[in-house]
C-alpha cells in the first residue's frame, strides 16, 4: 500500500531513527502505536455493529432495487410492471435478458467472482470515508474480495490510473466520471458512478490575515486553491464569487491544488484562501493558520462532493465482483450515516495508512463539533453526511456549471449523459430505510444559495447567469 509524505513534516529537524529502523523517534513511535491500537479496537467495535441484520438488509435491498429502478425510472411505469407480473417473476424475466451490464450485476445473488484481488484508488481526505473504512471493518473480504485501498497523490493520478486500468475502481470528484466519459480534459473511456461517497464536507477556508475581509465583493486580487478543475469545490468556488459580482476567471486566480498540500501553501502565503474537502479546512485551524469562513452545506445543503465508481469496461467484464463491491461500499456507507458511529470511525481512519491525521481534526469533522477558528465552538451534524444517492439531477447540475466555465462546448443532452453515468438506484426505498424522506422519481430540485434548480430547465438555466465564461 502506497503512502504519502505527511506535508506538515517538511520542515522537522533530522534526528536519529527509531529502533524499528523508521526515521522517526521512539516517542513518534509510541504515539503510532497508540493510534493504530486505537484504531483496532474501533474497527473491532463497528465490525460488531455491522452484523446487525437491518445493516445487511438496507445493502441487499439497495443492490436490487437499483435494478428496476434504473430499467423503469419512471415510477408509474415501475410500478404497473412489478403489479402485473409480481416482483419476483419480474426479476427473472429482467435477468434472462439483460446483457452482462452493471443492472445485471446488481440483481444476481453472490456469484462466483470474476476477479478476487482489486486495487481501489483514494486520496486522503474524509470524503472517502466508506471506501476507506470498508477495508480495516472487513467489508470486501466479506464479499470474498481482496482489496487494496491505495493512498493516492493527486485527482489527475487517479483519473490516469483509471484510464490506464491500474485501478480497477476508485474514489472520484463526483464530476470526474461525466468529464472523463465525455473526454472532457482527457481522453474519453466511459466511467460510471456506483454511489456517492459523501453529501456536504467541504468549506472555504481563509487565511488568518482576512479575519477582517469577510465580503467576498472585496477578494478581488486574491488567489484561491481547489483541489481539480472537474470538482464541486471548483464549482462552488466559482458559483459563489460570481453571485457576489466577482469573475472567478478574471478577478481572482483559482490555481490547482492537492489536498494534503492546501494547508502548507496556506501557511507559505502562497494562497489567500482555498475552497477545499476535509479534514483540511479543520487542519487549517488547527494548525492556526486559518479560519473556516463558511461550510459549503450554507451554499447548498446536501451538495454531492466524492463518488465512487469505476469504468463501465470493468463492470461489463467483472460483474460479480462489481457486484460484490457495490455491496461492501453501501454497508460501509450506511453505517456512515449514523452519527453514533462517528467517533469510532475517526479512529478508524486516522492511522497513517489511510488519512494520517490527528484524530481531533477527524472527530471534529465527523461529529460537526468543531472549532472555527474565528473563537467559537460551533454544532452542525450535517456538516459531512453520506447519503450514497446518485441522484441524476446531480450531474445534470455539474453538466450546466462545465458548460458555463467553458469546461463543456455546445450543445449538451443533460440527461441522457447523466444517465448514461450515474448508476441510478431506487432512492425512495433506501432513504426510507435510512429514515429518510426522498423525493419521487429521478430528478429532484435542488436550491443553491437561494436559487432552485430544475433539472427540466437546465439549457436555460445554465444559460441565465450574469457572470460565465466569455
Amino acid at each position: 500500500m502506497s503512502s504519502l509524505p505527511d506535508p506538515y513534516d517538511a520542515d522537522r529537524p533530522l534526528r536519529l531513527g527509531c529502533s524499528c529502523g523508521r526515521d522517526h523517534s521512539a516517542a513518534e513511535h509510541a504515539a503510532e502505536a497508540a493510534v493504530q491500537a486505537s484504531a483496532v479496537s474501533a474497527a473491532r467495535e463497528l465490525r460488531e455493529r455491522s452484523r446487525r441484520p437491518d445493516v445487511q438488509a438496507r445493502s441487499n435491498a439497495f443492490v436490487e432495487a437499483a435494478l428496476v429502478k434504473a430499467l423503469f425510472p419512471q415510477d408509474a411505469v415501475r410500478r404497473r410492471f412489478i403489479r402485473a407480473v409480481g416482483r419476483g417473476t419480474a426479476m427473472a424475466a429482467i435477468g434472462s435478458v439483460l446483457p452482462v451490464a452493471s443492472l445485471q450485476a446488481m440483481a444476481q445473488e453472490k456469484g462466483a467472482l470474476e476477479k478476487k484481488d482489486l486495487k481501489i484508488g483514494f486520496i486522503p481526505i474524509t470524503c472517502a470515508t466508506p471506501l476507506i473504512m470498508a477495508h480495516p471493518l472487513g467489508f470486501y473480504r466479506q464479499q470474498g474480495l481482496n482489496v487494496e485501498v491505495i493512498k493516492t497523490a493527486n485527482w489527475a493520478l487517479i483519473r490516469d490510473k483509471m484510464i490506464n486500468k491500474e485501478h480497477d475502481a476508485s474514489q472520484f470528484l463526483s464530476p470526474m466520471p461525466l468529464a472523463i466519459s465525455l473526454g472532457v480534459g482527457s481522453t474519453a473511456a466511459p466511467m460510471q458512478v456506483a454511489t456517492i461517497q459523501n453529501t456536504n464536507g467541504q468549506a472555504i477556508t481563509l487565511a488568518n490575515k482576512h479575519k477582517g475581509n469577510r465580503d467576498p465583493k472585496n477578494w478581488k486580487g486574491m488567489r484561491f486553491a481547489v483541489p481539480f478543475d472537474y470538482s464541486m469545490h471548483n464549482f462552488l468556488l466559482r458559483y459563489y464569487l460570481a453571485e457576489h459580482g466577482v469573475n472567478p476567471d478574471t478577478d481572482v486566480q483559482i490555481r490547482v491544488v492537492p489536498p494534503p498540500e492546501m494547508v502548507a501553501n496556506l501557511r507559505a502565503g502562497n494562497i489567500d484562501g482555498y475552497l477545499g474537502p476535509d479534514p483540511f479546512n479543520q487542519r487549517a485551524v488547527f494548525e492556526e493558520v486559518g479560519f473556516i469562513h463558511l461550510l459549503t452545506k450554507e451554499l447548498w445543503n446536501g451538495h454531492p462532493c466524492c463518488a465512487f465508481g469505476t469504468s463501465a469496461e470493468f463492470i461489463r467484464q467483472n460483474p460479480n465482483s462489481f457486484a460484490a463491491l457495490y455491496r461492501a461500499v453501501l454497508t460501509a456507507s450506511a453505517m456512515a450515516r449514523d452519527p453514533k458511529n462517528r467517533e469510532l470511525i475517526a479512529k478508524v481512519i486516522a492511522p497513517a495508512q489511510y488519512l494520517n491525521q490527528p484524530e481531533t481534526v477527524l472527530t471534529q469533522v465527523l461529529t460537526g463539533r468543531f472549532a472555527d477558528g474565528l473563537g467559537k465552538i460551533q454544532t452542525v451534524p450535517d456538516r459531512a453526511d453520506f447519503d450514497p444517492i446518485p441522484w441524476q439531477s446531480m450531474a445534470v447540475w455539474m453538466l450546466t456549471q462545465m458548460q458555463r466555465w467553458g469546461y463543456l462546448k455546445g450543445e449538451v443532452d443533460y440527461k441522457q449523459i447523466a444517465e448514461r453515468v450515474f448508476l441510478l438506484t431506487d432512492a425512495k426505498r433506501q432513504m426510507a430505510a435510512l429514515d429518510q424522506k426522498a423525493p419521487e422519481g429521478a430528478y429532484p430540485k435542488f436550491r443553491i444559495m437561494g436559487k432552485e434548480f430544475d433539472a427540466d430547465k437546465a439549457a436555460a438555466y445554465a444559460k441565465g447567469f450574469a457572470i460565465s465564461k466569455a
